[in-house]
């Protein structure tokens, strides 16, 4: 339930009061130290018929007098099933003692309310020597709540698995796995899995020995749904499939009050009374009780007061630093930049030469007297080159001047002596003699 949907609630619940008080039933309900008890809360204990309508009820669970339930009971409201349910594991030091737990509900269809006081009757009982830890993966914590599906998992143990806990096995512990710290699964369709304990003060069965060797090397891995057991169709004609890695048990010399989830004595009152001398008739049995579940909020001179400056001044000084530092660096790599610049001498200037746009000059001499000619060293290659013409704008492809002509037409001389006289070859070629 939401804040803001809790605020409804509440004005709407005071307002329907002030309308129409209603008197309260009593209820009882006996539960065992160190055992589950489940309680589902719907319509009918109030005498009212659900009209399938959703979200039409709405129950309010606490301890009697006070805002909130005691920490070893829980409440859930299933959207599935249309109802509520409280749960849980009474510890050691609430036995042979009685619990108040006021229900109050809201008909959001009329606003009438009704108000129902379960008083749990807590037992005393031995608590159990050995105990299993497993975690169901293909169902939600609700589906748990079903008598029948809790039966079907005490006969795998005590018609197979663990025949000597057939008189004293029971539930000890059972919650929804996403509420203990496993993730919420891919697809909303998916089960969200549920953890359940086992007890018995039966010694385990060699059966349980072997499966929990077989199990053994699984311990390292989070999680491991993947993974197959010996037993698996034995779980699987029932309808659970199990994580192994998960599935622990704890032999009669472990500490079963440190397990996960084990409901410990951590909430013992100060002054190290048990609750049992604490109380005295009927009346002192609810007051005492109510005493030791409630909350008491702490002086305003007891909270720690916190320091922000240092927090502040660190929060600063860090990035302050960091930032000197690169400024730092970049001010000593623009400084050796700025000398390379003016030490840097520029190169002489390139003479360019403009060429004439006007028609290439005829060659005047002749090859022999190009060949014969001293070289100018001061002669660009550019002016020398021949491609001066070739690639100037406007100037044909191919000049005279670097046309090749057609060889002349070899004749012979005569028939004697042509063997040994070489050709001779006579005319102008491109106005150059030879």
């Amino acid at each position: 339930m939401s804040s803001g949907k809790s605020i409804t609630f509440l004005v709407l619940l005071i307002f329907a009061c002030h309308l129409q008080p209603s008197a309260g039933t009593y209820l009882t309900d006996d539960v065992f130290v160190s055992e589950l008890f489940s309680l589902r809360v719907e319509p009918r204990m109030f005498n009212w018929t659900f009209q399938g309508l959703t979200e039409q009820f709405q129950y309010r669970p606490s301890l009697e007098g006070y805002p909130d339930l005691p920490g070893w009971v829980r409440y859930m409201y299933s959207h599935e099933y249309h109802s509520g349910f409280l749960y849980g594991t009474p510890p050691e030091r609430t036995a042979d003692s009685k619990v108040p737990i006021e229900i109050i509900a809201l008909n959001k269809q009329t606003y009438e309310t009704k108000r129902i006081v379960l008083i749990l009757a807590v037992h005393r009982k031995l608590p159990p020597r050995n105990v299993i830890q497993m975690k169901i993966d293909n169902l939600n914590w609700v589906h748990m709540m079903d008598p029948g599906r809790i039966e079907n998992l005490k006969n795998i143990f005590r018609n197979d698995l663990w025949q000597e806990s057939w008189q004293d096995l029971h539930i000890i512990f059972m919650d929804s796995a996403v509420k203990l710290g496993a993730r919420l699964p891919l697809k909303p369709q998916q089960r969200e899995g549920v953890v359940v304990h086992l007890g018995s003060r039966a010694d385990f069965s060699s059966r349980l020995l072997d499966l929990q060797e077989e199990v053994k090397p699984l311990y390292k891995i989070a999680s491991c749904n993947y993974k197959r057991t010996s037993v698996q169709t034995t779980f699987e004609n029932s309808g659970f499939k199990l994580d192994w890695c998960a599935f622990k048990m704890h032999a009669a010399d472990d500490d079963i009050t440190a397990m996960p989830h084990h409901p410990n004595e951590a909430h013992r009152s100060p002054s190290g009374h048990s609750h049992q001398q604490q109380q005295q008739g009927s009346s002192s049995e609810l007051s005492g009780t109510a005493h030791l579940d409630k909350w008491d909020a702490p002086m305003k001179s007891e909270v720690p007061e916190r320091n922000y400056s240092d927090e502040f001044a660190v929060s600063f000084a860090i990035p302050g630093m960091i930032f000197a530092l690169l400024l730092s660096v970049l001010t000593v790599i623009l400084c050796f930049q700025h000398e390379k610049l003016h030490e840097y001498r520029p190169a002489q200037p390139v003479q360019m030469v403009q060429y004439s746009q006007q028609a290439p000059v005829q060659p005047t001499g002749t090859l022999k007297s190009l060949k014969d000619a001293p070289k100018d060293e001061s002669l660009s290659i550019r002016s020398a080159s021949p491609s001066d013409s070739f690639y100037r704008e406007g100037s044909s492809r191919f000049t005279n001047s670097y046309l090749r002509p057609k060889p002349p037409p070899y004749k012979p001389s005569g028939t004697s002596g042509s063997n040994n006289s070489t050709m001779q070859r006579k005319g102008p070629v491109g106005g150059v003699e030879i």
